[in-house]
Parts: structure tokens; sequence; C-alpha cells
């Protein structure tokens, strides 16, 4: 345990947060994600499955310690939904409140599935929650922090 460090960051977790640099970015998705075969091909290979967690309490604990890059537009991006399926899935609702409510807010940027999938590819690792809530699926894109 660490002093001011949120449980649900496993050493695993911090270890792949820190280990990330400036303009990486970390794929954090649901429990229907084909999360190993994407992490297979991610900078570090790493897949971290956190089965008991769901997204909203992740992330609120992710953004105490992970930077945005505030210089793309767009840093947090989702899954966007298929046409058909609802265009407003409650797992993007919840995290878009969780941004907003976060000193790290950023808008939630769609991208489109299969698109989704190939830049989850490039990400430096996934991390792979319990919730299985369609949608769930996000791309952090790390910043830096400034040197005060």
């Amino acid at each position: 345990m660490l002093k001011g460090i949120n449980p649900l960051l496993s050493a695993d977790v911090l270890h792949l947060l820190a280990s990330m640099g400036h303009g990486d970015d970390v794929a954090v998705v649901d429990a229907n994600h084909p999360a190993e075969a994407i992490a297979r091909s991610t900078t570090s290979g790493k897949l971290i499955r956190l089965p008991g967690v769901g997204m909203g309490e992740f992330i609120t604990a992710l953004l105490t310690v992970f930077p945005l890059d505030g210089y793309v537009p767009d840093p947090v991006r989702c899954m966007e939904p298929v046409p058909g399926d609802d265009p407003h899935p409650d797992v993007q609702t919840e995290i878009a409140s969780v941004l907003e409510q976060s000193s790290e807010t950023a808008p939630l940027t769609p991208v489109e599935r299969f698109a989704f999938y190939e830049a989850g590819k490039n990400a430096f690792g996934v991390i792979q929650l319990g919730d299985a809530r369609p949608y769930g699926c996000f791309l952090f894109r790390k910043g830096v922090l400034s040197p005060d």
C-alpha cells in the first residue's frame, strides 16, 4: 500500500503508466473487448486485467496520477457506437462526467469501432476492466508534467 495512491492503481498499472512517455496512449477497455489480441500488438505487449473493477471508479483513480496530453484536440477517445445501437451509452456518459469533474478535463472523441481496434494496437498497453457495459473502451493520451 502506498499513501495517497488509490488502491485500484496496482503496481502493474503504476508501472505501465510510469513507463509511458508523452504522446503514448493507454487503452482502458471493457470486459467484452478483444484485449488479449490487441495487447500483443502494443508497444509494451502488456495486458493488465482488473476483473472486479468498474470503469468510472478506475478512470477516477487513473486521472489522479495521469496527465492528459494538452497538445492534441482529442486526448481521450472512445469507441463510437455502431449505427442502430444506443448513440449515448451510459458508460460513456459516466466517463464524460468523470472527466468534467477532474482537473484533467477533456471531451470524449468518438472513433469508429474498427479504427478504435487499430488505434488500440498502437497504444503502449491495455488495461481491461470487469465492466461489461458495451462501448466502455477508451484511449487516454499521456501528457507532460510541468516542472513546478
